[in-house]
């Protein structure tokens, strides 16, 4: 996991400090003008998903203080408070989210990823859950059960809709579950390589403000960025873009 920067993750929203829509917002955003920044108007979405939530307050109190709206894709992953993040516990903090208008999207619900393909049925590895680190096979139906039970628990949870957009744990997809998970009404969304802001990567070897000049530098209008509730990164998805080109 990456180090928590609190310091970054401020820097980064204040850098991108105007209104942001979720994914499919019907209105565009002002850009603004950062020190040091050449910005000018655009569309960057900006995207979380679950992780072990550590950071999740202090996302959601930035977002919530720069008037910044995000997409979250949700998972039942465990949480550093020996829960899980669909668990009833976390309904006030999805609640409250929902309430400030994010979206929310599914990152299927054992967090599973793609490992092979045949014969028409994929072989799917979820990471968590009562198969967890076992390869199981899924038809059609099983895949968009998949999809469905985190809209189905976020529902439970808040009376609220996921969007209708997917995101494949680790990015991994193929064409058949790309047309499986449109059958059942969910477009998958991915990121653009500047908006790939770390958590898996050494931060030795990728520091954080290497890849926040880097983002800055490279992200462009539409593209989308990636962080989880794990660490101290943003991962957003508004409708501004500031590059310092």
């Amino acid at each position: 996991m990456r180090k928590s920067v609190t310091s970054r993750l401020k820097c980064l929203l204040a850098t991108l400090a105007a209104t942001a829509m979720p994914l499919g917002g019907l209105h565009a955003a002002d850009a603004a003008a950062a020190a040091g920044q050449s910005c000018r108007a655009g569309t960057l979405y900006l995207t979380f998903d679950t992780g072990s939530m550590s950071q999740a307050q202090l996302i959601a109190d930035t977002l919530r203080r720069h008037h910044i709206k995000a997409t979250f894709f949700l998972a039942n992953e465990p949480t550093i408070n020996k829960d899980s993040s669909l668990d009833a516990g976390w309904a006030p903090y999805w609640k409250a989210l929902a309430a400030d208008g994010h979206a929310f999207g599914t990152h299927t619900y054992d967090h599973v990823y793609l490992r092979s393909v045949r014969d028409g049925k994929v072989t799917m590895r979820p990471q968590f859950g009562a198969e967890a680190g076992k390869d199981v096979t899924m038809d059609a139906n099983g895949f968009c059960r998949e999809l469905q039970r985190s809209a189905q628990a976020l529902r439970g949870m808040t009376g609220v809709d996921m969007v209708p957009l997917w995101r494949a744990p680790g990015g991994r997809t193929a064409p058949q579950t790309l047309q499986w998970a449109e059958q059942c009404g969910f477009r998958h969304v991915g990121w653009a390589p500047a908006g790939f802001l770390g958590d898996e990567l050494s931060s030795e070897r990728y520091p954080n403000q290497a890849l926040l000049a880097r983002a800055l530098r490279d992200l462009r209008d539409g593209d989308i960025a990636w962080r989880t509730l794990a660490s101290g990164r943003a991962r957003i998805r508004g409708r501004l873009a500031c590059s310092s080109r």
